[in-house]
């Protein structure tokens, strides 16, 4: 009987560890989890700590009880892999219980990715938080319960966040303008606080075209959120708790910091065993999610995948690229070869009232990747122009010149009106390769409470296609 071991209990662990059970129930599967959730998600956060969502039970899709009693499944959660030996073929593993030590024939590398600390001083003072695991999330949502007087919010059992004000009510920053940092910046904002975002670039949502983040950015202005671009964090001041953030040009009064400043793939453990790294810092692997040692895969946020525009490896952290490519893994060791698949690096953010999504290369990273891009950015509206509701949809469409080849899009809109859905299109024209003139010819669905006759991406498709 063949064992499959699994290190690391999130999405792609438990989608691998579940694949290999339901194709092959005869297989030993073994997980690994040193902490006490596994496969919740993660996305959900920021509305677990906004308030919308009100037990953080409710982002766990499948508990530890359900993957042993109902799929068989061996989940040892609380237990650290420490060591893997390719010689022997063996993990050791420690946990309450001390040290155990496992065999296995098929091995993942599922240890997912940590934020990013960046070496600010004064980083580790009371009261600054990032948001990389539940345990962040409860901590957080503890910190906001606290400001809460009316009821609205449920308050969890008073924890370590802010026992050390009476009250958390006072103004916040957020280091970080990217997905963390403005879902957080609602979040909060939601809450009653004063939000102050530093972000160190010149644009939020700096994985979005120009046109998008400038949309963000006004609307954020409008929702009361202090923006600071162009600015670098030298210093989170106070004496043992949070009482400002220091910038090169500004001294703000805060009471808590959310650093947000992205993540960073979990490897330690990969590369004292020998499995390679690729050039972007994550694990290396095949198109089957191998690496360099023998039958030994990785998946999720701790490793590369390839573009669908470039074929080059990237490392795009995603939930379902995570998903993806640790179900392919399940069915490759349970006897059929799967491809994990390739990524055009698509993601949808919410910003307040605003949606946004992108998917493919844009300007300065299809330059980057050789191709001599061309873009254009239009609006439209988001529903025929008689039907009594409606919004605006902005669409920044990028091709290469030469040959026309659709690159790329980035898309807002209020929220509602369709830029997270209209995206999908794009990712298909991205992902097929086609160009804006087939673009321009997608025989889209049309009804006028969902959109124009000829739908913005559409539109845009018209307008870049006729100045090429």
């Amino acid at each position: 009987m063949s064992t499959f071991v699994v290190v690391g209990g999130d999405a792609a662990g438990m989608s691998a560890a579940s694949k290999a059970k339901r194709d092959n129930p005869d297989f030993d599967v073994v997980v690994f989890e040193r902490g006490k959730w596994v496969s919740y998600g993660a996305c959900g956060l920021p509305y677990y700590i906004k308030g919308e969502i009100q037990s953080l039970e409710d982002l766990v899709s499948v508990t530890p009880e359900q993957f042993r009693a109902e799929r068989n499944i061996d989940l040892r959660t609380g237990h650290d892999v420490v060591d893997i030996d390719p010689n022997t073929r063996t993990v050791t593993a420690r946990g309450d219980d001390g040290e155990v030590v496992q065999e296995y024939d098929h091995l993942l590398v599922a240890t997912g990715a940590a934020a990013i600390t960046p070496p600010i001083d004064g980083r580790d003072r009371t009261g600054v938080y990032t948001l990389g695991s539940m345990s962040d999330g409860k901590e957080l949502r503890e910190y906001v319960g606290r400001a809460r007087s009316d009821g609205d919010l449920q308050q969890p059992d008073r924890g370590p966040a802010c026992q050390f004000l009476e009250t958390c009510n006072g103004p916040v920053g957020i280091v970080g303008g990217g997905y963390i940092g403005i879902e957080m910046a609602e979040a909060l904002a939601a809450n009653d606080f004063e939000v102050h975002l530093f972000q160190r670039g010149d644009r939020v949502l700096k994985q979005f075209s120009a046109a998008t983040s400038e949309t963000v950015l006004d609307h954020l202005d409008d929702q009361d959120v202090a923006v600071y671009l162009n600015t670098e964090v030298q210093e989170i001041d106070g004496n043992d708790a949070v009482e400002a953030v220091v910038t090169t040009d500004d001294r703000v009064p805060v009471e808590m910091v959310l650093i947000g400043t992205g993540v960073r793939p979990r490897t330690e453990l990969a590369k004292a065993t020998g499995i390679e790294l690729g050039d972007t810092g994550a694990i290396a692997t095949d198109r089957y999610q191998a690496t360099n040692l023998p039958d030994v895969y990785a998946a999720g946020d701790c490793a590369e995948a390839e573009h669908v525009v470039t074929g080059e490896p990237v490392y795009i952290p995603l939930a379902l690229t995570a998903n993806r490519h640790g179900r392919a893994v399940g069915q490759t060791v349970a006897g059929t070869p799967t491809e994990g698949g390739d990524v055009a690096g698509t993601a949808a953010v919410k910003a307040f009232n605003l949606e946004a999504a992108r998917t493919g290369l844009l300007d300065h990273e299809a330059r980057k990747a050789g191709f001599d891009p061309m873009m254009e950015t239009i609006d439209a509206k988001s529903r025929a122009g008689y039907y009594p509701e409606g919004g605006t949809v902005r669409v920044t469409l990028a091709i290469d010149r030469p040959s026309g080849r659709v690159l790329g899009g980035s898309l807002v809109s209020e929220y509602g009106e369709g830029a997270v859905h209209r995206s999908h299109a794009l990712v298909s024209a991205v992902t097929k390769g086609i160009t804006v003139d087939e673009l321009s010819n997608y025989d889209l669905a049309y009804a006028p409470p969902f959109n124009t006759t000829w739908d913005p991406v559409l539109t845009a498709a018209k307008v870049l296609g006729g100045k090429r």
